[in-house]
C-alpha cells in the first residue's frame, strides 16, 4: 500500500532536486519592510516606504518566448521551491505563502522588477511541492 505522506514528500524532494539541477538561479523578492515601532513620522504617513530584498533560491526563470497578457505586457514563470518559501514565511512574520506573495512587490532578477500578476501552487498527493509565479514586465518599465 503506498503511503500518502510518504509520497507527497517524495514529490518534494524530487522538485527540489529538479530545480537545483535545471540551472538555478537566486531572484530576489521584494517586500515592503517592516514598521518600526514608536516612529511618528512612519505612523503619520511621513516616512518614506522602505523595502527589503528576500533572496529565493532555488528559482528556475523560464524567460523563452514569454505569453502576451491582455494589456500587451510580456510575461514570464518563475518556479520556486515549496521547501525555501516556507521558511520565509515561517521567519518573515507572513501567515502563508499567499500573503507573502500578494504583499510583496515584485521579483528583482538581474536587476529588472518585475510584477508578480498571479501565482499557483504546485500539487502533488495532496501536498504542495512548489509555486509557479506568473512575472509581467509592466514593473521593469514603471
Amino acid at each position: 500500500m503506498i503511503d500518502p505522506q510518504n509520497s507527497a514528500e517524495a514529490a518534494r524532494r524530487a522538485l527540489d532536486a529538479l530545480l537545483r539541477n535545471a540551472r538555478p538561479r537566486s531572484v530576489m523578492l521584494r517586500t515592503p519592510a517592516p514598521a518600526m515601532a514608536g516612529d511618528n513620522t512612519e505612523q503619520l504617513g511621513l516616512a518614506t516606504p522602505q523595502f527589503q530584498d528576500i533572496e529565493l533560491a532555488p528559482a528556475v526563470f523560464r524567460k523563452g518566448p514569454g505569453r502576451a497578457a491582455k494589456d500587451g505586457t510580456l510575461q514570464r514563470e518563475l518556479l520556486l521551491s515549496a521547501t525555501a518559501v516556507e521558511a520565509l514565511t515561517g521567519s518573515g512574520g507572513f501567515a502563508a505563502a499567499n500573503a507573502l506573495f500578494a504583499t510583496a512587490f515584485g521579483v528583482l532578477v538581474d536587476n529588472t522588477l518585475l510584477a508578480i500578476a498571479a501565482f499557483e501552487e504546485i500539487e502533488a498527493g495532496g501536498s504542495v511541492c512548489g509555486y509557479r509565479l506568473t512575472l509581467s514586465e509592466a514593473a521593469a518599465s514603471a
